[in-house]
């Protein structure tokens, strides 16, 4: 039986694959099981400094497979519910670990593939791939934390009008609306995202990591209670080694080396 996820190295960074070709990368049970696990085995990696995730053949990922979820034998309810939980699970972890995700988007993105690549802090989308919300069209809401990030990255209007109208978003629209991060030629998202990994691996994962935490909560927060959260960071940052670095190498002049 082949894996479903594929997991390899390259140095320190981890590149997960979504290996269903034939269904356009969709997930079952236990493609989602997986990916969660491996999500929280990378993020306490302390050898690992960032993730790429891409998909095998022309899609990203075409979301939840629908035919396991119809013909799952406790209901398309009950079957949501597991899905979800896993998925829900998995994308907690991209969010909470302290080190940068790159969704490589290789194809299509649709569904729960459109979540997942929304869920990752950058986004490299190939020319011809498409994103698309399909949740509604297939009269079902939007899940795996896409009501989240969807808003928070293009707007309460616009996000509504990709809800009610479910059309393709193209790269050069989806850079456009600040969906992705950069838009690069078919076939080289895997290894620009991956150049971008190598880039980003030589900063600190510690202040990236509290950053990364203290942007996404800011939203549920008051000022007077964000700004609190602050002081808490910046101050762990100074006694971290990484931070100890960071100003010392800014006194003396120098770079900062961070990953011995």
């Amino acid at each position: 039986m082949t894996d479903s996820i594929i997991r390899v190295r390259d140095n320190e960074i981890a590149h997960i694959v979504l290996n269903r070709p034939a269904f356009f990368n969709a997930f079952d049970l236990t493609m989602m099981d997986s990916m969660a696990r491996h999500m929280i085995e990378l993020a306490a990696d302390e050898n690992v400094r960032g993730v790429i995730i891409s998909g095998e053949g022309k899609a990203f990922c075409a979301g939840g497979d629908l035919k396991w979820v119809t013909d799952f034998e406790k209901g398309p309810e009950a079957a949501f519910h597991i899905l979800a939980a896993a998925y829900h699970q998995m994308v907690l972890e991209i969010r909470r670990m302290n080190k940068p995700v790159i969704a490589a988007v290789n194809g299509v993105a649709a569904g729960g593939g459109f979540s997942l690549a929304l869920a990752c802090d950058f986004r490299v989308m190939a020319e011809s791939a498409i994103f698309r919300q399909a949740y509604t069209s297939n009269g079902l809401s939007i899940d795996g934390g896409g009501t989240f990030s969807l808003p928070r990255l293009v707007g309460l209007a616009r996000a509504l009008e990709i809800v009610a109208m479910d059309l393709p978003i193209t790269s050069e629209k989806a850079l456009a609306w600040g969906l992705v991060t950069r838009v690069v030629r078919d076939g080289t998202a895997v290894e620009e995202a991956l150049k971008m990994a190598h880039d980003l691996s030589s900063i600190s994962l510690h202040s990236f990591g509290l950053s990364k935490q203290l942007l996404t909560d800011s939203f549920n927060c008051t000022f007077e209670s964000q700004i609190e959260k602050e002081r808490q960071g910046i101050c762990s940052c100074a006694i971290h080694a990484d931070g100890q670095e960071g100003m010392k190498a800014f006194c003396e002049k120098r770079k900062p080396v961070y990953f011995k």
